[in-house]
């Protein structure tokens, strides 16, 4: 095989952008983001919890095939946030997947504890981050078998987001 400049210059861009996307989805860029919006309202840190990212891992790995955004079934220990999906690629991050959970900010109201999102938007994913209770978290990242898409997954342990109860 002859040696090509061009090619090898291809090569090495390919294997930077495929280590800066991994470099952002480590299990610190997802616990960072948490920590920052938890910051932000005073409360205390969460922490990676092995346990709960295997459950993660485990049920992206499950919506890698069809990449939908569903919650796992009723009756799971944790609570839950997703992000992603088919047909948006597969550059999406662990930060892109906190900042647009944290987005949703705006739209809750503390003091009344009520969220004023318009339609299809939502706080819960936003309440559930800063879940003054959810102390150890364990998220997962997949792309679609189809290769046009991602799957994240982050899970929150104890639960929170119940009806009524402030998040903090």
């Amino acid at each position: 095989m002859e040696y090509s400049p061009k090619l090898a210059v291809l090569v090495l861009l390919a294997l930077a952008s495929a280590m800066a996307v991994t470099a952002q989805n480590s299990e610190q860029d997802f616990v960072d983001g948490h920590n920052a919006a938890r910051a932000d309202v005073g409360l205390g840190e969460v922490t990676w919890d092995a346990t709960v990212a295997a459950f993660a891992q485990d049920y992206a790995d499950q919506r890698r095939g069809d990449c939908q955004l569903i919650h796992t079934p009723d009756g799971r220990p944790y609570g839950e946030n997703l992000y992603g999906g088919g047909g948006g690629g597969t550059e999406w991050t662990a930060t892109d997947a906190v900042n647009s959970w944290v987005s949703e900010k705006q739209y809750y109201d503390h003091d009344s504890n009520t969220c004023s999102a318009p339609e299809g938007e939502s706080c819960g994913h936003y309440t559930q981050v800063v879940w003054r209770d959810s102390t150890g978290i364990g998220c997962a990242r997949v792309v679609c078998d189809s290769g046009d898409g991602v799957f994240i997954i982050c899970s929150y342990n104890p639960p929170g987001n119940f009806p009524g109860v402030s998040p903090y």
